[in-house]
């Protein structure tokens, strides 16, 4: 244990030295990097297939939930999709060295900001190895180190990935610090990284309520949290039924086990006999529960062969990451709005409405990192908004909130240009 102690200590410091490196570093220079882990992706598929294929069958003799195994697996086609992530990323601007919020002061001085990376950057997240290449992509192109920790599920695959993108990036010139990731699952490793204040900037966890509310209590650099979605879509008495049956329906079932997915539908009592009528009839044949409360059971009971109990208290503000969703009727848009507040996560919650004041209420009362009128909370996603990817979803208030992309790991340093002025 010691020696992997030792050996997490010296990444970080050549992670440090890499960090001031890719600061200086061209955008040209940064975007050739990711067009070479995008071709060792590609060049090394069969590699990077047969760890994963290690990787899950160690799940499945471990008992993982099918979700997990899910998440887990990686093929050739989602591999490519990885590579074109990657690409994509190289074709974004580059934040580093943007000047903003120039001025000229009365003294002459003029002064503004310069936005900079913010340095050495850990990360610790479960399941998903894609996870691995998006970080590493977007953390090079700001100009950032990055530590990597990822699950003991996904071990083989994530340092398989880990190696080859940070050969990719050494032959092109790249310090060999610029990408680490901790080769072992021993959990004093990830103790030591949250002490590690002097040589890790920003610590970012992804993965399970409980990882994040360590990270949170125990780390002593900055965080940012996130990644735990009690997402809502709330159905108001205006709304267009089929948009809404719609939204709902994807909002749920298109990716079940992912932090936007939908948790709790919230329907207005006016409308909900026909959503719940029509959501009943698809989710059964789909195989979603539906936790009702008692108003809603009422009318899905009705369906024969819908999955659907009682919901209890502890349904409401639950992340389900499953084909499960609480059901809730509710008497007007002030209920709904108060519900959210007292059960969400501030994650992403959205309304389906043709009102428009009830659309701009829905934008400005609800705290969450995404709000969204008449569309899905699956659209809280850094690719989908054009970022490229994430590091992660924030749900702090402070520096990031919502995806972060790339100018979200990045920070800023004031300017002061003179001309030989003091100060009386």
């Amino acid at each position: 244990m010691t020696a992997k102690l030792e050996e997490l200590s010296r990444k970080a410091t050549e992670a440090r030295k890499a960090s001031l490196e890719l600061s200086r570093i061209s955008s040209g220079v940064k975007n050739r990097a990711l067009h070479a882990i995008a071709y060792g992706i590609q060049e090394h598929t069969g590699e990077i297939l047969a760890a994963n294929e290690k990787d899950l069958n160690a799940g499945y003799l471990a008992g993982l939930a099918d979700s997990l195994l899910s998440r887990l697996a990686l093929s050739k086609s989602s591999l490519e999709s990885v590579a074109a992530d990657v690409r994509r990323i190289a074709t974004l601007p580059d934040p580093i060295g943007e000047a903003f919020d120039l001025q000229v002061l009365p003294n002459g001085l003029r002064t503004g900001k310069r936005r900079v990376p913010l340095g050495v950057i850990g990360v610790i997240y479960e399941s998903r190895p894609n996870v691995t290449i998006d970080i590493a992509s977007l953390c090079l192109k700001s100009g950032n180190a990055v530590i990597l920790r990822g699950g003991k599920e996904a071990f083989n695959s994530n340092t398989t990935l880990a190696r080859i993108s940070r050969e990719s990036v050494e032959r092109e010139g790249l310090p060999p610090g610029a990408i680490q990731i901790i080769e072992s699952t021993n959990r004093k490793l990830v103790s030591q990284m949250l002490k590690m204040k002097d040589s890790i900037d920003l610590l970012i966890p992804r993965g399970s309520a409980d990882l994040i509310r360590r990270v949170a209590t125990e780390a002593t650099m900055p965080t940012i949290t996130g990644g735990v979605g009690v997402c809502h879509t709330y159905i108001d008495q205006t709304a267009n039924l089929e948009m809404a049956v719609s939204i709902a329906n994807n909002a749920k079932v298109s990716s079940p086990y992912v932090c936007n997915a939908l948790d709790t539908l919230l329907v207005h009592e006016s409308l909900a006999p026909m959503v719940l009528n029509q959501l009943a009839n698809l989710w059964k044949t789909l195989g979603v529960q539906m936790r009702c409360d008692d108003r809603a059971l009422a009318i899905v009971k009705q369906i024969e062969g819908v999955d659907a109990v009682p919901a209890s208290h502890s349904d409401w503000g639950m992340e389900f990451l499953s084909m499960t969703a609480a059901i809730k009727l509710v008497d007007s848009l002030d209920e709904a709005i108060s519900h959210i507040a007292v059960y969400g996560s501030g994650h992403s919650d959205a309304i389906v409405t043709e009102d428009y004041s009830s659309s701009m209420r829905f934008l400005d009362e609800v705290d969450s990192a995404v709000v969204l009128v008449n569309a899905s909370s699956r659209f809280n996603d850094g690719g989908q908004f054009g970022l490229g990817g994430e590091v992660a979803i924030s749900t702090n208030k402070i520096h990031a909130r919502g995806p972060m992309g790339l100018k979200e790991l990045t920070s800023y340093k004031w300017t002061v240009l003179g001309s030989g002025q003091i100060r009386e």
